[in-house]
Parts: C-alpha cells; structure tokens; sequence
C-alpha cells in the first residue's frame, strides 16, 4: 500500500503544478480568455484574475495540504460551471466540426479534472468543513 500512497500524491502534486499553471496563464494572458466570459457575467476581463486566483489557491491547497476538501469541492463546482457555461455553449453552436470537437475536448477534460477533484476531496476525511484546530 506504500507505493499506493506515494504515487496518489504524485498525482496530487502534479494537480496542483496543473492548476497553479493555468491560474497563472489567466493572469498573464487574461485578453486571451475574455472571449470565454459568458456574456450574462459583469465585469469582463476581471473574471480571467478571479479564476486565475481560484486556480493558484487550489494549487496551494493540494501542494500544502490544507483545507483540501472544501477547495475541491469549490473547484469541482466552478469547473462544473466552466461546462455549462462556455464548454456545451461553444459545442452546441459551433459550426466548424474542428471548433465542435475542441468544445468535446474541453468538455471531457474539465470533467475529468472535475472527478479528480471529487475524488481528492472525498479521500480527505481528516478535513473537516468546521476548520477545527486538530485538521
């Protein structure tokens, strides 16, 4: 069961580079992703820094091991948001089988990280959404 265990935090570490990645390509690149801001969300471009942030902090979360499960759930919940918001969106009206199979792409990719996530927050039992100081 070591090697079980040491390689569920490799997983989990790479997650976190994975994620700390992406929340800095939003805050380097954020004009880039503008075009991916549902239109019915104020604010514009201040949506790139906000994800970008939300992904650097569950990065630090998973690497540093705290407050692990409420940072994959809330992750779990924005990424579930990307998918109806923009993925089936863009796969839904796109017309260029290119466009429509990236959409797809998109789609299976958040949904995975979006298990990932699931399953990273349902194995922290020792976390508690209490915060107590024995965590």
């Amino acid at each position: 069961m070591k090697h079980y265990h040491i390689i569920s935090h490799l997983a989990i570490y790479l997650l976190s580079a994975v994620l700390i990645i992406f929340g800095l390509f939003h805050w380097l690149y954020p004009r880039d992703l503008l075009v991916y801001v549902p239109d019915f969300l104020p604010l514009g471009i201040k949506w790139a820094y906000v994800v970008g942030t939300a992904f650097i902090l569950c990065g630090l979360s998973f690497a540093l091991n705290q407050f692990v499960k409420i940072t994959s759930y809330a992750l779990a919940a924005l990424l579930l948001f990307f998918i109806l918001t923009i993925h089936v969106p863009n796969y839904q009206g796109a017309g260029d089988p290119e466009m429509r199979q990236l959409a797809l792409i998109n789609i299976l990719k958040d949904l995975a990280i979006t298990a990932f996530v699931l399953h990273i927050g349902a194995a922290a039992y020792h976390q508690h959404f209490q915060f107590k100081d024995n965590d």
